[in-house]
């Protein structure tokens, strides 16, 4: 079974990074709960919208991006047992390439290069099974789309959820 992962929200806490980086401008500390539903460039003053929308284009944004809680030994055990790729669209965001194959490297340093998608439109993507936080990537899929649960889809109901990790070992059979 080809099992392809979506990076951010996913496997990287990007929303932890935006977060930080309005609060190191703004001093204002948004939470995640403040986001259920929607994006953070959503939620702000009008007047700091645009310097939200700019964060993933800048220099060191995608750079040690947190870890989703227990995405390295699910998604390891996954990769024991299946053919586990990475596909994320790192096409969109200048810096984003670089940054984001080195915390592959880091992080995820036993999927091999060759399993690294790193592309700009998904609807190219072929496998078995595709885990991603949006619906514009799981529409478009051809196989079994899975959503993974992040602040923005929490009232997505078109899909299979995985709300965590944990739920891996359901989802594959893993027990």
């Amino acid at each position: 079974m080809r099992i392809l992962i979506d990076m951010d929200e996913v496997m990287a806490d990007a929303i932890e990074r935006f977060l930080e980086w309005y609060e190191r401008d703004f001093g204002i500390r948004y939470t995640k709960e403040d986001l259920y539903g929607t994006k953070l460039h959503a939620i702000v003053p009008e007047e700091h919208r645009q310097v939200v929308k700019q964060y993933p284009h800048q220099k060191g944004f995608f750079k040690d991006l947190p870890l989703i809680p227990h995405s390295q030994e699910m998604i390891k055990e996954l990769n024991d047992r299946f053919d586990v790729y990475v596909a994320s669209a790192a096409m969109e965001f200048e810096y984003s390439l670089q940054d984001k194959y080195e915390w592959l490297d880091k992080h995820f340093p036993f999927i091999h290069w060759k399993r690294r998608i790193l592309c700009g439109d998904k609807s190219v993507l072929k496998g078995d099974v595709l885990i991603d936080d949006h619906d514009f990537n799981l529409s478009v899929f051809n196989g079994r789309a899975i959503m993974f649960t992040a602040t923005h889809n929490m009232h997505e109901t078109k899909y299979e959820r995985m709300n965590t990790w944990l739920d891996a070992e359901k989802f594959f059979d893993m027990k």
